[in-house]
């Protein structure tokens, strides 16, 4: 972060108050009904237990969301979102904290890339409901659902406790009512995104940034920040309810996302696909992992070497994800966007840079736009330089929009070392012979 605060002072400097205004607005804002209240110290003070009555209005299991926007309001925009950003869900000092989506949502207005400065083309939808326990057992047990539920009541009188060690994974008395309510703003972006495919063939964008992250969560259980799998939920959702059969997950993220590989593992109609650093935690996602039984060939891992960057993700980009897509006919692609690859997170060594989630943004739109009547939406996962994280998000957004790239502006050049091209070269050429590309 040092260094790019070095390369835009006054822009951090004004970043960094806009963050801890948006901290304080999220926390009172009508995005969490009415009924729900937050205290100075972040967390509930209505529902804590059991979150009956504030959940209330959640979907049924076969009902599709009802709090989509109007085909007119569909129709205009270019990009939709919703932020869900978990206040309450916070351990001080934890990389994945709550301030990762206020960030966000500051560089958002800053770079005047949110509806106050761009009218219907930007969407957020304010209203959304969140994903029922059903919805969250098309992934998860039962049991570990219902279990995490009970442990509220702990957390509640701790504070804050641990429910995994991997990561490790925290919780606090609003975690379960807040990672469902994660769950919902991808469900209503599915929704919404469907709909305005029926009446365009260039749909808007869908964008959900929220947190707990997903896709390390397992079927039974937490796992490395991650809480309930969104993407997964949310792929589960759009066969389901919208009879979108195939569906194509991409995953970007630096980790291998092992909890959406697992919960996929057996299934020929969904395809997951993760570029992750080799070596990285948990230590899953090795390029030998294929699927299994009638899943094999429909999930693909590929491995990076550390110091892969810009040259070896439009090389995997154009080389696997491309072929792979075109070869699956996806009926719709959902994106677990992580952006700690980025040369400045402190969790990994990959050489990402803004530039490199532009192409990202851009070319997966484009992909989608060919491949499945432009049906996509993007679920924030990792990414813990604040800096970093939002620069990128916002040129995500350009992306969308089909605007240029800033990140000229945000990028120094002068930080990045020579990739490791033969090992890059040698990781493709194994993968696209494991799946015959």
């Amino acid at each position: 972060m040092l260094l790019l605060q070095k390369t835009l002072p006054s822009f951090t400097g004004s970043l960094v108050l806009l963050v801890q205004h948006n901290v304080c607005k999220l926390k009172n804002h009508g995005r969490f009904g009415s009924d729900t209240k937050f205290s100075g110290d972040g967390y509930f003070r209505k529902h804590l237990k059991s979150g009956r009555r504030y959940f209330s209005k959640s979907r049924g299991p076969f009902v599709s969301c009802s709090l989509v926007p109007s085909t007119s309001e569909l129709s205009d925009a270019r990009v939709i979102y919703c932020v869900a950003p978990a206040m309450g869900h916070n351990q001080e000092s934890h990389p994945e904290s709550n301030f990762r989506v206020p960030a966000i949502v500051s560089a958002l207005e800053k770079m005047e890339l949110s509806p106050m400065f761009r009218g219907s083309e930007i969407l957020e939808l304010h209203s959304f409901s969140p994903a029922s326990v059903e919805d969250i057992a098309s992934v998860h047990t039962k049991a570990y659902v219902s279990g995490l539920e009970k442990s509220m009541d702990q957390a509640s009188q701790k504070g804050i406790i641990y429910i995994d060690g991997s990561g490790p994974t925290y919780a606090t008395a609003t975690t379960f009512q807040e990672s469902l309510l994660a769950a919902g703003a991808g469900i209503t972006l599915v929704d919404s995104v469907v709909a305005a495919s029926k009446s365009s063939q260039d749909p808007p964008m869908g964008f959900a940034l929220i947190r707990p992250p997903g896709h390390h969560a397992i079927p039974k259980g937490p796992m490395g920040f991650c809480v309930f799998g969104n993407v997964a939920i949310a792929a589960r959702y759009a066969q389901r309810v919208h009879g979108l059969k195939r569906v194509f997950i991409i995953d970007f993220d630096v980790h291998h996302g092992n909890g959406t590989n697992d919960a996929f593992y057996d299934d020929p109609d969904i395809f997951f696909l993760s570029t992750h650093q080799d070596g990285s935690y948990p230590g899953t996602g090795k390029i030998d992992e294929v699927g299994h039984g009638s899943g094999e060939g429909a999930t693909l891992n590929l491995p990076l070497p550390g110091g892969s960057g810009d040259i070896a993700m439009r090389t995997v980009f154009d080389e696997v994800i491309v072929p792979s897509a075109q070869r699956f006919k996806p009926d719709i692609i959902l994106v677990s966007a992580g952006y700690d690859g980025h040369v400045l997170d402190p969790l990994a060594s990959l050489q990402f840079t803004t530039g490199t989630y532009y192409m990202l943004a851009s070319n997966i739109k484009q992909l989608a736009k060919d491949l499945c009547g432009g049906r996509c939406v993007f679920f924030l996962e990792g990414g813990y330089n604040l800096s970093s994280l939002s620069y990128s998000v916002a040129d995500s957004f350009r992306a969308f929009l089909g605007e240029p790239s800033l990140a000229s502006e945000f990028d120094d050049p002068a930080i990045l070392y020579e990739e490791p091209s033969t090992k890059v070269k040698q990781a493709i050429q194994k993968v696209k012979h494991l799946h015959s590309l």
